[in-house]
């Protein structure tokens, strides 16, 4: 059955709504980062560039690096642009956008997103990268879909339990990483944890400017979490997101942080684009090699 227009949102040139992308113009590689101003940051390193177009914070451009044909594109701020950037690429691929029809044979994306973060462990110092080996989702966006196949509950429950997480704000979901992508990128430079994905920026994460919080020791309690030997090792505001749509959907996800600021000890890298640059590096050779 056909996907109604006012579900699936095209523009007059057939492109998906948001995006503005046919699925000629996009990789089935891609890299994500929050920045517009972060996607040349990558492509500056590419051998060329097919295509650029950018519509709302939503930048995207597709060139070769090393022979390998990668995507990079800017996802803006927060679990609500998740939700569109992620659904709008799976459409490109996997819904025949003439007919609306699902096609019957999918495509599976490789999503790797190269952020900056803050960690929440002091013996994960600034200029450090992170691995997620977990997603731990504290906003609700997610729980609009039927996650119960993709979650881990186990870690849900012992979060939950930990914390005296306060229903009313919804339930946490934690979603794994790609094993796949996992192994092409893994390395002995990476920590490796859960990251847990806020909602937003100031109370969601803890921060108190003029309002008072609903859990102010909700940051000490997540810092002292422990289950199998994972901690979380940083907060920020897409990963959750972005893996648990990706196993919804069936694409594989991973994403990586520069650790740019160390919560427990109060410090801010002295060189933050240097810790970037380097990760875009690291990333950029290991995908050009598989």
């Amino acid at each position: 059955m056909a996907i109604q227009s006012s579900e699936l949102i095209l523009n007059p040139d057939g492109s998906v709504y948001h995006l503005n992308l046919l699925p000629e113009h996009i990789a089935n590689d891609i890299i994500f980062v929050g920045d517009q101003n972060r996607v040349e940051k990558i492509t500056q390193f590419f051998d060329s560039i097919e295509f650029s177009t950018q519509k709302r914070e939503f930048k995207t451009q597709t060139g070769l690096f090393k022979g390998k044909r990668i995507t990079v594109m800017s996802t803006g701020i927060g679990p609500d642009n998740i939700d569109i950037v992620i659904n709008e690429l799976d459409a490109l691929v996997n819904i025949d956008l003439e007919t609306r029809i699902p096609k019957e044979e999918l495509t599976s994306l490789n999503i790797i997103r190269i952020g900056t973060s803050g960690s929440l462990q002091a013996d994960i110092p600034v200029d450090s990268f992170v691995m997620s080996k977990f997603g731990l989702g504290l906003d609700n966006m997610l729980r609009s879909y039927r996650i119960e196949d993709v979650t881990n509950t186990a870690i849900e429950e012992a979060f939950s339990a930990h914390t005296g997480w306060d229903f009313r704000k919804g339930k946490p979901y934690v979603v794994p990483c790609s094993e796949k992508l996992e192994m092409v990128i893994e390395s002995d430079q990476m920590h490796k944890g859960i990251t847990a994905t806020a909602g937003g920026f100031y109370g969601p994460q803890g921060r108190v400017l003029r309002l008072e919080i609903q859990d102010s020791e909700l940051n000490n309690k997540m810092d002292n979490f422990n289950f199998d030997g994972n901690r979380i090792t940083n907060l920020e505001m897409e990963t959750a997101a972005i893996y648990g749509l990706s196993a919804l959907l069936g694409h594989n996800a991973l994403s990586l942080n520069a650790i740019i600021a160390n919560r427990a000890s109060g410090t801010f890298s002295a060189d933050p684009y240097k810790a970037v640059d380097e990760l875009i590096a690291y990333t950029l050779d290991k995908l050009a090699k598989n």
